[in-house]
Formats: C-alpha cells, sequence, structure tokens
C-alpha cells in the first residue's frame, strides 16, 4: 500500500479504510490531502483485491472540517477555477467507482468535508457528527460539487437554505433530509455499522452492484438516459457467471458463491 503524509490507509477482508489524518486543522482539506485522496481512489480503482472502501477522519471531532482556508485565501479567479474543477474531478472519481464507497462521518462534515461524504454512495453518521455548507461567511460558495449533491440529496429548498445560511445540522437532521443512512449512538459502533453495511453489500453479485451505481447515477446525468442505462446494464448482467450462479443457486435453494465474472 502506498505511503502518505495526509492519509492512513488499511485494507482488511478486501475492504480499504481511507482515514483523513490533518489533526492541527480538524482534517481540513488542503491541494495535498485532495491529491493523495485521488491516489488512494485510483487504487481502489485498480488493486482487485480491494472490493470496497471507507472514508472517514482521524480522532472523534472531525470527518473533515472544511477546505483549508489558508489555501482558499490565495485564490484569485485563474486559480479558483482550477482548484474547484480539481477537487471535482476527485470527487466524481469517488461518486463514480463500481466498487461501494462510504463515508463513515466520526464528526464535523463542513464546506469540503460534507462535499467528500456526499461524493461516497452511502453515509453513515455518529451522533455528534455535524453537516454545513458555511462557504457563504468566506463570501464563497461550495466548490467541490456541493450545490449540485446536496440538492439532489435533500432537495432544491433546503438545499438553498443551507447554503444560504450557512446552517450547521446535527446527525439526526441529516439523517431525516436524506442526506446520510443511518447513524449510531457512538463512535465505536461507527466503525462496526459501516462494516457490516458493507459487508452486507459485499456478498452480493460485484458486477450487479457496478451497474447499479452506474445506473443511479445516470439518474442525474443530462448526457444520459437513465432508462437505457438500466437496460443496458440489466442485459449486460445475463451475460455474467454472476448472473447464473444467482439463478441457479436461487432454483437450488442454496446462497449464490459470486465471483465477480
Amino acid at each position: 500500500m502506498n505511503t502518505y503524509k495526509n492519509l492512513q490507509t488499511d485494507l482488511e477482508e478486501g475492504i480499504y479504510s481511507i482515514i483523513i489524518s490533518r489533526p492541527e486543522s480538524l482534517n481540513a482539506l488542503n491541494v495535498q490531502t485532495i491529491a493523495e485522496i485521488r491516489e488512494a481512489v485510483q487504487l481502489v480503482y485498480d488493486d482487485k483485491n480491494i472490493r470496497a472502501a471507507i472514508v472517514t477522519g482521524a480522532g472523534e471531532k472531525a470527518f473533515v472540517a472544511g477546505a483549508d482556508i489558508k489555501e482558499i485565501a490565495e485564490l484569485n479567479e485563474v486559480n479558483a477555477r482550477k482548484f474547484a474543477e480539481n477537487g471535482q474531478e476527485v470527487f466524481s472519481m469517488i461518486e463514480e467507482c463500481e466498487k461501494p464507497i462510504i463515508a463513515a462521518v466520526n464528526g464535523f462534515a463542513l464546506g469540503g468535508g460534507c462535499e467528500l461524504a456526499m461524493a461516497c454512495h452511502l453515509r453513515i453518521a455518529s451522533a455528534n457528527a455535524k453537516f454545513g455548507q458555511p462557504e457563504v461567511n468566506l463570501g464563497v460558495i461550495p466548490g467541490y460539487g456541493g450545490t449540485q449533491r446536496l440538492t439532489n440529496l435533500v432537495g432544491k429548498g433546503k438545499a438553498l437554505e443551507l447554503m444560504m445560511t450557512g446552517d450547521m445540522i446535527s446527525a439526526q437532521v441529516a439523517l431525516r433530509l436524506g442526506l446520510v443512512n443511518q447513524v449510531v449512538d457512538s463512535q465505536e459502533e461507527l466503525k462496526q455499522s459501516t462494516t457490516q453495511l458493507i459487508s452486507k453489500i459485499l456478498v452480493k453479485a460485484p458486477l450487479a452492484i457496478g451497474m447499479v451505481i452506474n445506473s443511479v447515477n445516470a439518474y442525474y446525468s443530462p448526457e444520459e438516459n437513465g432508462y437505457q442505462t438500466e437496460a443496458n446494464s440489466f442485459a449486460h448482467c445475463t451475460k455474467t457467471q454472476d448472473f447464473k450462479e444467482g439463478t441457479t443457486a436461487f432454483i437450488e435453494k442454496r446462497k449464490p458463491q459470486f465471483k465477480g465474472e
């Protein structure tokens, strides 16, 4: 596994943990951290031993408390566009990965941290987690896809309210709005619940899981017909060994053993 300055990584039973670790700044995202996330996510794509990934923050206070304000303060119109596009590209890599990536939100998920969590396929939060897009307090707006993904997840009206007020919301409110999938009581339960959810997914057909991700993403893409993507993916599934195994196992009344083939 690669060595990083601002990430801790670990691979256990096919699950790759990506831990944002900048304790001096509540795990805030700087340019180097974004570059390291890109590298770690590319490994998820490329390494056949990795079947899923968890993204979380080091410590008990923060998932990612935002972007690095010192870097943002130095931006101008030209490099700010590149700054935003770079982050958008990395977070799109997460969103489009055909292996499940789950955010274990263990504290503050603000600004770029909320955007990172939203780029993941699913989100589980500990009860102390807080979410928000407070960029207007700095005179800017979310730049890593937050205006788009928050709107998709919670709807236009609530997304506008949260981004225009810069308000933080609790994990329970995030759950009610559909921003997170589950809330657990404690930090101790967070890793266990996240691993349990991934384990439940990993016994399913891997190629079908990837096609579910692609088809759902197509719903939000103006360049794709989601129904056609679904039909094409459904047809492609029938060519796989996993399809034969799944249907045969159902008929034989046994659990299928999928191999991703």
